[in-house]
């Protein structure tokens, strides 16, 4: 097994957790985590070992991301997404054993925050990548993220508790 295919065994579930928060639709979150791999192998070769491998294969998500937005004209925030379930359409149980109320509230606050914030959640917690990995895909340093992310989640907290 090559390191791309146990980078994959690895990385596959926190890109499809990360696809599936960004765009809460499972069937896009499977199709977007396939079409990041096949571009990982795809360009393997242009990989230069500046960053990790995984830091690598979630910039070409990111990427990859961008443009399912712009092909799609998709103008939703995932605080449209997980607003309310309009009164005329009922959850399946499915939807519902997977869904938890805690999550769902963590989900909405998250979604409350400014784009940059929200990244930097949704990397570290359903993308399971480091601060240094974080830095490496905003721009900014580890500390930066490992800073941000710590009052974010402070703030979060707090909101969670007001809300349960």
């Amino acid at each position: 097994m090559n390191k791309l295919e146990e980078q994959y065994e690895q990385i596959h579930p926190k890109l499809y957790a990360f696809f599936l928060s960004k765009t809460g639709n499972r069937m896009t979150a499977q199709d977007l985590c396939h079409d990041t791999f096949y571009e990982a192998c795809k360009s393997i070769g242009s990989f230069n070992g500046q960053s990790t491998l995984s830091t690598w294969i979630f910039s070409i998500a990111g990427n990859l991301l961008k443009k399912y937005y712009r092909k799609n004209k998709y103008q939703q925030s995932l605080m449209q997404k997980l607003s309310a379930i309009p009164e005329t359409e009922m959850p399946s149980i499915e939807e519902l054993a997977e869904l938890n109320e805690d999550t769902r509230i963590l989900l909405h606050h998250i979604s409350k925050l400014d784009d940059a914030s929200r990244e930097i959640v949704l990397l570290r917690i359903y993308g399971e990548l480091s601060f240094a990995e974080i830095g490496d895909l905003i721009g900014k340093s580890e500390n930066y993220a490992r800073v941000t992310f710590h009052r974010l989640k402070l703030k979060i907290q707090k909101l969670m508790e007001v809300t349960l």
